[in-house]
């Protein structure tokens, strides 16, 4: 009879072990892969913006000269990320691959102008940066007009603010669910013996002695979670580089490093905070209480 009770109390211990393991390698995996996201959220958001082109024609009086001045001043811009020098040629050719028909053959000549596509760094994409760039563009007497699209840029800048924003509000609620459901699952675990705390406290135990075996319990169970975590997020980590190179996610290995580290970090010390308060609280209780 006594072994099937111990067997049973067994079998329970090991599916709380279990619980709390699984939720905290839950709660740390969505940890982290949030902060993954916000890691690499700025960089999405530059890749995006600099994709947004400045297009400066110039006029036809402009020679080879100016083209080249030109070109070597954008590679000495702090402001440029890359250009490209496009003839009025290769400009007609485009615009007859995307209509389907020469328009040169019943214009009689190429009304289009030579160019350079301009992308800009993405701290140089707001609307006072590009003015001021604009301006500094115009100030070449060859230079004909300066074509990008303003709204785009606006609507891109607001946009980022508002994503970031909610992403900085959703990351808070997270972090605050994580701790209240890694607390309940010690807490939870910390009650299953309250009986067995207060009883080693009658017998004279001193309080550090009898959390600590709680203490190291629950940390080897939060380090078990988070190892979990770490795993499941090196495996999303290889899938999403592999299947997203563009993406760059390992471009920044010491960010994926720090965001891994810390997900290890919080297992362990919300653990131990958690226990440490959890035994705390019926160490401090009256026997009648635990009823």
């Amino acid at each position: 009879m006594s072994s099937s009770f111990e067997k049973f109390q067994k079998r329970r211990l090991i599916s709380s072990y279990v619980s709390v393991v699984f939720s905290m390698f839950l709660v740390l995996f969505l940890l982290g892969l949030l902060g993954l996201f916000i890691l690499n959220s700025k960089k999405l958001a530059d890749d995006f913006k600099e994709e947004i082109a400045m297009t400066v024609f110039f006029k036809n009086e402009a020679t080879d000269t100016v083209f080249t001045a030109f070109k070597n001043e954008l590679k000495t811009s702090k402001f440029v990320k890359s250009s490209v020098y496009v003839t009025k040629e290769q400009a007609a050719k485009m615009h007859t691959d995307i209509i389907g028909e020469d328009f040169m053959t019943f214009l009689g000549a190429n009304p289009l102008q030579n160019s350079f596509d301009i992308h800009l760094k993405a701290d140089y994409i707001n609307a006072e940066n590009i003015r001021k760039i604009e301006n500094h563009f115009r100030t070449n007497e060859m230079v004909s007009d300066i074509v990008y699209d303003k709204q785009l840029v606006n609507l891109v800048n607001d946009n980022i603010k508002k994503v970031s924003l909610w992403i900085l509000i959703i990351s808070g609620f997270l972090a605050l669910v994580a701790v209240v459901l890694i607390n309940s699952s010690m807490r939870l675990s910390i009650y299953a013996n309250r009986f067995i705390i207060k009883t080693m406290q009658m017998v004279g135990a001193t309080k550090s002695f009898i959390r600590k075996p709680f203490i190291w319990r629950s940390v080897k169970l939060g380090l078990a979670g988070a190892v979990c975590a770490v795993i499941a997020l090196l495996v999303c980590i290889l899938y999403i580089d592999g299947n997203y190179p563009n993406l760059g996610i390992l471009e920044n290995p010491l960010a994926v490093c720090i965001v891994l580290f810390s997900v290890l970090a919080l297992g362990v010390l919300i653990t131990w905070l958690s226990t440490y308060f959890a035994t705390q609280r019926y160490l401090n209780l009256r026997t009648d209480d635990l009823y």
